[in-house]
């Protein structure tokens, strides 16, 4: 019987691709990206628990929003300081940003509903006219 994929110490691109969903391509683009780096058995990944780690933080990091560049950025942070405080302080900047950049999408979505909600007033206004005419 096989150990669960979170409890095992080596991957195939093919777990890693069934555990998370995502194309056999998309992880070797992150391959070529350089935020994972597979070892190789002849022409075979092998995929560490690091890079499993890296996997599912790169496919969090896309979930919220974070560029490729960002996840990168970090990735080198953590490995130049294990202590990860440049890292936690890095992510909490990229955060805020985040954050400030999804509020302003909102406010910006409330002024388009109030701008929709009036222009749908003005078409029933003129259709209720129309009608009584």
């Amino acid at each position: 019987m096989n150990a669960p994929l979170s409890q095992q110490s080596t991957y195939s691109i093919s777990d890693l691709s069934k555990e998370f969903d995502i194309t056999t391509r998309s992880i070797r683009f992150y391959e070529d990206q350089g935020l994972i780096k597979p070892k190789r058995r002849g022409q075979t990944r092998i995929y560490s628990l690091k890079d499993r780690v890296r996997l599912k933080l790169i496919l969090r990091g896309k979930r919220l929003g974070f560029s490729l560049s960002e996840t990168r950025r970090l990735f080198e942070l953590y490995d130049a300081d294990k202590s990860s405080t440049a890292q936690l302080n890095t992510m909490l900047e990229l955060v805020n940003e985040k954050k400030a950049a999804l509020q302003q999408q909102m406010d910006d979505i409330k002024v388009v509903l109030m701008e929709l909600n009036s222009a749908e007033q003005q078409c029933k206004s003129a259709l209720d006219k129309n009608n009584k005419a």
